[in-house]
């Protein structure tokens, strides 16, 4: 039973990760104990060929198997597996457990990385050393790949032999990037080689090239004509059997004038479709003379490269008779044609092919691919180099981001999913989140987010969600601009597109009620000011009409008499609004001095408090899980963040110590701010009024514009009783 430790942070119970053992018992932790149960590949601040070289089914995600078989792979070739939690960027060579077997050839070929960079004696060796695999392999043509190129041998004949296979069937680049053969291309090679002398032969032995060289372009020629053909004969036929065919067979005259009626082309779109020459029956096909526009080139190829060598260039007409005479004589020929075989190699001519099977390149090339295949598991050893260094460097991280959030609670290291600093509105806030678009379950965490359009000059870009977790939200909105600043400190242009409202702090639900009501104030002055406007136009109007009509203007009636009932019911009213203002005078008067503070807080506070009551209990719910969900992780634990880690992550602009600051504003507006003096001296002067009043009440028995009581009378004193006898 291993022995876990655990933190809190954030309201959270972490486990904590601080020795090998605790590394090592990672896979009897219990799973509802960690805080993420899966992270995506891509869009986290490391290194992706990390990520991708433990995400073993390359679905793009991260999974708790996954993660524990990467640390059990790292432990195994380390003699110690708490190294992992260090995250240096180069590994030691002292650390490989050359112990085990798997450690002994790492150890071997990490040294051998080294040496071919040049750093032969080194006793550390980085991620950035072992990824350079081009370099390393490079400093040796047979690296165990299996692929073979030109520069693995010496021997001109095989450095040609694998040439010709790349020219006849394309190379396969090695891990040096270098062109080259592998076995399976080596054996192709010399089956098509077998193939094609054979059906060579097979054409020699039965002699059917009838024409010797020319026969192909003959073939060719024949081919190419064959269908439009046999479609001559086939309607001179018709024509034969039923003269009144002709007409049809020669195709109508309105086909011929839709054509007249364009640009003629003589293309084969216009009359390709069209007889090879007139339909008459049994007419002899003419080659040269009256034929088709579209079709005369392929006939003059057929007249010269078949007619012309069998019948002599003064054939000029063929007889159905005599073209499936052709078609016969060369029938065999195309019969071996179809049967092609090796076609691949016939580039190289039957000289070469011949040469080539006679030689031992073959076994050359054989030799020299199982060389390079013995070299394989040291060559391996040198990819996993390459995967120990990456682990070395980038578990640690990975692990406090995954197994516990120790990087997003601690203020000396940033989360992997923090991809920077976005400054805007005279703040600056680190929790910035990359995401593919705004996601309706971010609304869940409570928080203020602002999602951000990143730009730099190139065209790159990218979408933040930014939280704002001190301050106000008077001046964010969309289309407000920024400066974002990544990891790297590359800095993009930002502009708000758009906005999941919550609170953001306390003060500022506090003051949220007062700043709605002035703007509600604010608009409905607008309003009023807007219908005034409208009114006063309405009036000009009116006034303008009545002026141009002045001649047609009714006599004007006689002014309506005032209404008594009106006049009455506006007196109760008023006298009722000065009863109401005297008694809460009166009331508030009656007050002492020292409970007039008293009173304004309370007033503040009932107004106020509705708002601060909800503001607190969302900030208390305020948690990273939801944006991080709708980011493609899935968290386990409830990642809170509470008011004071809130302030951490967001500051607001403060003027550095020790600076001095002048007051004194050339442009500012000396009239408006006389006016707000003179109004804050009236508050105080009916503020020490009122103190004043109540001071003298208490002192008279009575306000200063009352009567005062009249005295008391005096009660006679009662007689002392009898004595009892």
């Amino acid at each position: 039973m291993h022995t876990w430790k655990f933190f809190r942070t954030g309201g959270l119970d972490q486990v904590s990760l601080e020795t090998g053992a605790d590394l090592l018992n990672l896979e009897h932790l219990d799973q509802k104990l960690w805080v993420a149960l899966s992270c995506p590949v891509k869009g986290l601040e490391l290194d992706e060929k990390t990520l991708a070289m433990i995400d073993a089914d390359g679905d793009g995600r991260i999974r708790v198997p996954e993660l524990i078989a990467a640390i059990k792979w790292a432990a195994t070739r380390l003699k110690e597996p708490g190294d992992l939690l260090q995250g240096g960027e180069s590994l030691p060579l002292a650390a490989i457990n050359d112990a085990v077997p798997e450690g002994k050839v790492l150890l071997a070929s990490a040294r051998q990385v080294l040496a071919n960079l040049g750093k032969k004696g080194a006793e550390v060796i980085s991620a950035a050393d072992a990824a350079d695999t081009a370099k390393i392999f490079s400093a040796s043509p047979l690296n165990g790949d299996g692929v073979i190129s030109p520069e693995a041998t010496e021997d001109p004949a095989a450095q040609a032999l694998i040439k010709d296979i790349i020219a006849c069937f394309g190379g396969t680049h090695d891990r040096t990037g270098t062109v080259g053969v592998t076995s399976d291309k080596v054996d192709a090679f010399f089956t098509e080689l077998a193939a094609y002398t054979a059906w060579v032969e097979q054409s020699s032995a039965k002699d059917i090239a009838v024409l010797g060289a020319a026969t192909d372009a003959a073939c060719a020629a024949l081919k190419a004509v064959r269908a439009k053909v046999e479609d001559y004969y086939a309607r001179c036929r018709l024509a034969a059997f039923d003269s009144r065919a002709t007409g049809a067979l020669n195709r109508a005259e309105s086909e011929y004038l839709a054509i007249a009626a364009k640009d003629l082309k003589i293309s084969a779109e216009e009359v390709a479709g069209f007889p090879l020459a007139r339909i008459e029956p049994n007419r002899p096909l003419p080659l040269l003379e009256g034929v088709n526009p579209a079709w005369a080139e392929a006939l003059a190829t057929l007249h010269q490269a078949v007619v012309t060598p069998i019948h002599g260039s003064g054939k000029t007409t063929l007889s159905e008779q005599e073209w499936r005479a052709l078609n016969a004589k060369f029938a065999a020929y195309e019969t071996w044609l179809g049967g092609k075989a090796g076609s691949a190699v016939e580039k190289l001519g039957l000289a070469r092919v011949k040469e080539i099977l006679a030689g031992k390149g073959r076994a050359v090339l054989t030799d020299l691919i199982a060389q390079d295949k013995a070299l394989e598991p040291e060559f391996k050893a040198i990819t996993d180099v390459d995967r120990l260094t990456h682990y070395y460097r980038d578990l640690r991280a990975l692990l406090h981001n995954f197994v516990n959030f120790a990087d997003f609670y601690s203020r000396d290291r940033w989360a992997v999913f923090q991809a920077g600093t976005l400054y805007l509105d005279s703040r600056s806030t680190e929790l910035c989140i990359r995401v593919d678009a705004p996601n309706p379950l971010a609304a869940m965490s409570k928080a203020y987010i602002a999602y951000v359009d990143c730009k730099r000059p190139g065209g790159a870009a990218m979408k933040i969600a930014a939280c704002f977790t001190q301050g106000d939200s008077d001046y964010l909105f969309a289309g407000r601009n920024g400066v974002f600043y990544d990891r790297q400190g590359r800095d993009w242009d930002a502009v708000i597109t758009a906005i999941v409202d919550n609170p953001i702090s306390i003060r500022q639900a506090f003051w949220s009620p007062y700043k709605k009501f002035v703007r509600m104030i604010e608009e409905q002055i607008a309003k009023r000011a807007a219908a005034a406007e409208a009114a006063s136009s309405s009036k000009l109007a009116n006034a303008a009409e009545a002026t141009a009509n002045a001649d047609k203007a009714k006599p004007a009636e006689p002014p309506k008499k005032v209404d008594v009932g009106t006049v009455a019911a506006l007196g109760v009213a008023i006298t009722g609004a000065i009863s109401a203002l005297t008694l809460i005078l009166g009331y508030v008067f009656q007050l002492r001095a020292w409970q007039y503070p008293l009173v304004l807080l309370g007033l503040m506070l009932v107004i106020s408090a509705p708002s601060m009551i909800i503001a607190w209990l969302k900030l208390r719910q305020r948690t990273l899980g939801p944006i991080l969900e709708g980011n493609g992780w899935a968290i386990n634990g409830r990642v809170k963040i509470n008011i004071p880690f809130g302030s951490a992550l967001t500051d607001i602009a403060v003027l550095p110590p020790g600076s001095r600051r002048s007051l004194e504003d050339p442009y500012e507006d000396k009239a408006a701010k006389a006016k707000r003096r003179t109004f804050v001296l009236l508050l105080v002067m009916m503020a020490l009024a009122a103190v004043w009043v109540r001071w003298d009440h208490n002192r008279r028995g009575h306000y200063f514009w009352q009567e005062p009581p009249p005295p008391a009378a005096a009660t006679p004193e009662a007689a002392p009783a009898a004595k009892a006898p």
